[in-house]
């Protein structure tokens, strides 16, 4: 089992052997589960065991791991063991991880291996277990945000959660998103936040852009914010939309002095493009055209004005 070569047999054995192969096998294990576990090839093997061997030894294997849950967590090979636990086993026999995770859910989500298992946790646990995680992670939300690896969970929660938890996270953020926007970091969750809020909570996020001074200015030219604003311009509806045009509008020529603001002028030459039929790909909302042509932003207007700078 913790052979290079030999643990892919025993892996075999385990996929494609009879109940008695993998049975024996399972006996083998017991009492070795956590050597195993941390080592490089023998996590290989527990965890193809655990996706193939009846329920009842599945518990078993995993029991042994209580007592050593935050050390195979954060352990290079011991933590896709504890994530594969929590995939293949009811989540009534996870009880005591979850419990090992109480007042360790910040530390974890940003850990390298632990914020894989958060996700994997918020995934396949059921809301009684998963509550007293989240609550955890709403009171750091900010600071998680802005983690290298917390960041993933915060948008995991985003993209899978409940509605309630999205709206949750989005209104901790509000208020700050010019901020976090131009976080190497935390730039990723405010996208997601865009692209995954309703339509009421997506308004308020472009509303508070556009009417702060200057901000959605300094987001357009940012490395990390204009991607931001692309993927606003991306998923607002048409009222959001004209409303994006008009602030980014009397900018254009300035935009295309700097590297990051030339992103959102292509993004908007495509859109002016397919409004008025010269590309292929969906077209605007009319209204939205309608705008355009009244403010005079036609492809031509825009593409010629622009470059006489």
């Amino acid at each position: 089992m913790t052979d290079v070569f030999g643990n892919y047999v025993i892996q075999k054995f385990f996929e494609f052997g009879s109940l008695e192969h993998k049975l024996a096998l399972a006996n083998c294990i017991h009492g070795h589960v956590l050597p195993l576990a941390l080592q490089m090839y023998g996590c290989r093997v527990i965890q193809k065991a655990l996706e193939c061997i009846p329920q009842d030894q599945q518990v078993e294997i995993v029991k042994e791991l209580d007592g050593h849950l935050l050390k195979c967590v954060k352990d290079q090979n011991g933590n896709h063991v504890v994530q594969k636990c929590i995939e293949c086993v009811p989540p009534a026999q996870l009880q005591f991880i979850v419990d090992g995770f109480k007042g360790q859910v910040v530390g974890l989500s940003s850990h390298p291996y632990g914020c894989r298992v958060m996700q994997r946790i918020l995934e396949h646990c059921n809301d009684e277990q998963t509550g007293p995680i989240l609550e955890e992670l709403h009171q750091h939300s900010e600071m998680l945000v802005k983690d290298q690896y917390g960041n993933y969970v915060i948008q995991h929660i985003l993209e899978h959660g409940r509605l309630d938890n999205k709206n949750q996270i989005i209104n901790e953020l509000r208020g700050r998103i010019l901020t976090l926007s131009q976080h190497k970091f935390a730039s990723n969750v405010i996208e997601k936040c865009v692209s995954h809020s309703s339509q009421q909570n997506r308004a308020w996020l472009i509303d508070e852009v556009c009417q702060e001074p200057d901000a959605l200015f300094i987001m357009m030219k940012d490395q990390y914010a204009n991607y931001v604003v692309q993927k606003m311009l991306d998923v607002a509806d048409p009222q959001q939309k004209k409303l994006l045009i008009h602030k980014i509008r009397p900018h254009v020529i300035t935009l295309r002095k700097f590297t990051y603001g030339k992103h959102i002028i292509t993004k908007l030459e495509k859109f002016f493009l397919r409004s008025s039929g010269n590309s292929p790909g969906p077209s605007l909302n009319t209204g939205v055209a309608s705008d355009i042509s009244q403010s005079q932003i036609s492809t031509s207007t825009w593409v010629h004005n622009s470059g006489n700078e």
